[in-house]
Parts: C-alpha cells; sequence; structure tokens
C-alpha cells in the first residue's frame, strides 16, 4: 500500500489543483469532502485542510473533528483550513481590513522552519481571502508574514500542525511547490515513490487478479483515457479484452480508419463498426444541442449493445473515467456516488449485468498521459487534444447533415496539421473549427458568393476547467483562413473565436 496524503475538501476552486502539486511530488493522495471523508489508516502520512468560500465567522461554516487528525498525522491548513485551526484553538479571525488578493511577497520568513525551509525573504505567494487570522492562540508561532498579512504562515509549537494563509499550490507562489515538498516529503515522511512506472506495474498485477480469466469489453473514443486504460486491460489480460470503436460520422477526417489501424498496431482485439449513416438519419432536422446530444449517446449505446450480444460470457465493462470525474461527483455539498453520465455508457452495466472496470480512476489527466508515455503509446494518441463525446455534432451550430461534416472536417484538418506544422499544437489546449449557421456575402474571382462561415477556436489551459484564448500568431491565423477559403467548397469567410472560459465555454454548444 503507497503512503498517501488525505486533502479534506471544503469546497476551494484549488482544491484540485492542491491535489496535482502534491502528486507531482510522487506523492499518493486523495481528495474528499469535509463532511465525508474515511477514517485516517496507517497508509495516511500527512492531512491537508483545502480554502473555501465559507468563512470560519459563519454559524454553519464547514468543521471538522480536528483533533482526530492531530493525533494520528501531521496537518497543514491552507487558507480557510489555516483559519479554521486558529479559530477552533481560541484565535481571533476577522474580516480583512485591505484587500488581500493576487500576489504580495513574504517580508518576514524563519528559517528554522522545517516548513519554509529554502524559502528566502521576498519569495512571491498568491493571497486569495476575505478573512484574515488577528490574533493566533497561545502556543502559536508566525514562521511567515507579508506587509499587510503578519500572520502569513504559523506553526504550533510541540506539535506538527502548520498554517498557510497563502495558498502554495497555484504557479503564481514561486516557492510553493517547495513548501508543499517540505510537507510532505520531511514533516510527513513521504519517500515519493508514485510513479508512472509504479503505477502501470501495480495496475497490471492488480487488473490479473480482479480479471482473471474474465472478458471485458470496452468502448474505444480515440482519445488518450479510453486508449490508456484500454492499454493497460489489454496487458493483463490480452485478447480477453475485447474493444469497441464505433464511427458515428462526427469524428475528425479520416479518424476512424487512421485510429482503427493504430489500435491494431498496438495488438488491440478492436471491431470496428461504421454507423455513419444511422447517425445521420437519426440526427436529420434535429437543431437542438441537448436533443443532439442525446441521440447521440443513446444510438451510441444501442450499437454498443448490439455489438457486445456477439461477444459471449463477457462479465466487465471497461471504463476510462479518470479522477476529476469521481471527486466531481462527490461535492463537498453531500455526498454522492454517481459518477458523471458522460463517462459512463449510460445504462449498460446495470442493463448487461456487467461489472466495471476502471484502472484509471485515481489519475488526473495530466498523469494519465505520463501512464501512457511509460506504456510507450505514440505521441500520436497521448499528446492529442481533447475531442468532444457528441463530436463534430457540437461543433455544427444548427441540423446535422453530411455537407456540413464534410466542411467542417475539411477546415478543421487544415487547422489542426498547420498547428502541428508550424509547432504550435502543443502550446495549445484544444482547436477545432465551428461551422455557424449564418452565410455571408463575398467575392471568388469575379462573381459574388453567399457561403458559410467558420470559426476557428483554440484555447490553452491547464485541465479546461477555465481556458484562455490562445493568442496564436496573426501570420499564422491569416495562412489558415487563406487555405480554408481557396480548399474547402463551401466558406468564403473565417473568424477566430477571442473567448475566454468563463464566460464563454471551450464549445460553441
Amino acid at each position: 500500500m503507497h503512503q498517501k496524503i488525505l486533502i479534506l475538501d471544503f469546497g476551494s476552486q484549488y482544491t484540485q489543483l492542491i491535489a496535482r502539486r502534491v502528486r507531482e511530488l510522487n506523492v499518493y493522495c486523495e481528495i474528499h469532502p469535509f463532511n465525508h471523508f474515511p477514517e485516517p489508516d496507517k497508509s495516511v502520512k500527512g492531512i491537508i485542510l483545502s480554502g473555501s468560500p465559507h468563512s470560519v465567522r459563519e454559524k454553519d461554516s464547514p468543521r471538522v473533528p480536528l483533533e482526530s487528525f492531530y493525533a494520528h498525522a501531521p496537518v497543514l491548513g491552507v487558507c480557510y483550513g489555516a483559519q479554521l485551526i486558529a479559530h477552533e484553538y481560541g484565535g481571533k479571525v476577522e474580516k480583512s481590513k485591505v484587500r488581500e488578493y493576487g500576489r504580495a511577497n513574504l517580508a518576514k520568513v524563519e528559517g528554522k522552519s522545517e516548513l519554509m525551509k529554502g524559502v528566502k525573504k521576498g519569495s512571491q505567494v498568491w493571497m486569495s481571502h476575505a478573512d484574515t487570522i488577528m490574533e493566533l492562540p497561545e502556543g502559536f508561532r508566525i514562521i511567515a508574514g507579508t506587509a499587510d498579512v503578519p500572520v502569513a504562515a504559523y506553526k504550533i509549537k510541540q506539535q506538527e500542525i502548520y498554517g498557510l494563509q497563502f495558498h502554495p499550490e497555484v504557479y503564481h507562489s514561486t516557492d510553493g511547490l517547495k513548501i508543499l515538498g517540505n510537507f510532505v516529503y520531511d514533516i510527513c515522511g513521504c519517500k515519493g515513490d508514485w510513479t508512472p512506472g509504479s503505477f502501470v506495474d501495480e495496475t497490471v498485477e492488480g487488473l490479473k487478479k480482479q480479471l482473471g480469466k474474465d472478458k471485458v469489453i470496452m468502448a474505444l473514443s480515440g482519445g488518450v483515457d479510453s486508449t490508456v486504460a484500454a492499454r493497460l486491460i489489454h496487458n493483463a489480460i490480452g485478447k480477453n479484452l475485447y474493444c469497441i470503436f464505433v464511427d458515428n460520422g462526427l469524428l475528425r477526417k479520416n479518424e476512424y480508419e487512421n485510429v482503427l489501424h493504430s489500435y491494431k498496431d498496438f495488438g488491440l482485439n478492436v471491431i470496428g463498426v461504421d454507423a455513419r449513416e444511422r447517425f445521420y438519419s437519426k440526427l436529420k432536422g434535429v437543431s437542438d444541442p441537448e436533443k443532439k446530444r442525446k441521440i447521440i449517446g443513446g444510438l451510441f449505446i444501442e450499437i454498443f449493445e448490439e455489438e457486445s450480444k456477439k461477444i459471449k460470457g463477457a462479465k466487465w465493462l471497461g471504463q476510462g473515467t479518470i479522477y476529476p470525474d469521481v471527486i466531481e461527483s462527490v461535492s463537498v455539498k453531500g455526498p454522492s456516488a454517481t459518477i458523471k453520465s458522460h463517462h459512463n455508457v449510460g445504462g449498460l452495466p446495470e442493463k448487461m449485468d456487467l461489472k466495471i472496470v476502471e484502472p484509471l480512476r485515481t489519475l488526473f489527466k495530466d498523469e494519465v498521459r505520463r501512464v501512457g508515455r511509460a506504456l510507450k503509446i505514440s505521441s500520436e494518441f497521448i499528446d492529442r487534444h481533447p475531442f468532444p463525446g457528441p463530436g463534430l455534432a457540437i461543433r455544427i451550430l444548427g441540423d446535422i447533415t453530411p455537407e456540413k461534416v464534410q466542411i467542417v472536417q475539411d477546415a478543421d484538418d487544415i487547422f489542426i496539421s498547420r498547428l502541428k506544422k508550424d509547432k504550435l499544437y502543443k502550446k495549445v489546449w484544444q482547436a477545432g473549427a465551428i461551422f455557424l449557421p449564418v452565410q455571408s456575402v463575398g467575392v471568388m474571382g469575379d462573381e459574388r458568393t453567399y457561403e458559410n462561415v467558420i470559426c476557428l477556436r483554440a484555447v490553452t489551459s491547464t485541465d479546461g476547467m477555465t481556458a484562455d484564448w490562445s493568442h496564436l500568431p496573426y501570420e499564422f491565423l491569416a495562412a489558415v483562413s487563406n487555405e480554408i477559403i481557396n480548399k474547402v467548397k463551401g466558406v468564403n469567410r473565417v473568424v477566430f473565436d477571442i473567448s475566454s472560459k468563463p464566460p464563454a465555454t471551450i464549445e460553441w454548444e
């Protein structure tokens, strides 16, 4: 059993980032809601209390039995977590008199403190809190402060309990990873042995024991999650994994043929299903985005079930569920056991009496990519941009026709190919072409045209939760626009989306 850090989530927007930063240190950690946490066992070497949108001054603000944690392992409170510890011990937490949001610099650092070891005076930190600790309880000592926040960090004397009023997990805190490293390595004694290689070895061994000689059915999408999950299961049970790859007619240009060929090169036992006409027929005349999604999801289940019935004796359904899907389904507002529906093959496990196997359910997306590299999966899969489950259906605003799909596929192929050619692809989180439900006047040669508009969308992000539009070079955009208008019949205008998320979403529907 790996050593682990337990993170109690009080609802902070940064909680997942704490976990990802601890994992960067090759230390396994788990996030649990403050009101639904497990009893710490011997594998728990440290506990981190997250921030929160709440105030400890509120009557019904989140609380946990802190004393039970203190007896078990070192504790680090971050922002709300730090204020909660100070408040519970009798300190004074009040509404901040000055704005404490954004970058600040440490004006005082206690060099002898294990938590602040290697952090120098002047180090930049990120503040984000409406309350502040005005007075520390007896037995607490300050180990760092800024000009406006005297108690930026503290320690309880004779106890391994620490508090930070800034966020070490965000990239704006320049020594944040060092501080977290001091906590998990020096204070908690973690070895840092949770690596992609060790994950692969342990997961494959675990799958062998879990699955034995049973048959597993799995739907593949061509994306990184399902590909890495399938490879792990394949490494455990070989040909007893039966993969199904459905062409819904809404994939990228030539993707069905290319991906199916690559999967077979992996040695996967994969069945390809060309269902384009069935999807086009069902989607005919449908413009509402939610209806399009439901039709695509429902028909996929129907086809998947048809193909699955041909595989006799299957007992398991393999899925590429990843950790954010698991923890987002268990909110701090109340426990839930439901995984997000778009990551399930909705209803099939119960309908077909299948058990679920999810080898990636403890990993974040960036960790899935690292595991994929450890499995020597080609960068064609590992580094590819996310692609929506409903495919091009939500990049075609309005009804779906084969002609519109062809236009979007051709425009998207030019855009993505150019990004790769100009070494911009890996700098972008996600990119694609959108077919807009408008036509515009244009001039081609001596003729007046009235044709379609394509919008290009490219964003930068770390996890897709927030995103900024990619500041692609004007020369690049000009070249892409020119090539699309010249080569894609039916398009006479190209625009570029410069909206960020929030308030806009990455996809248009």
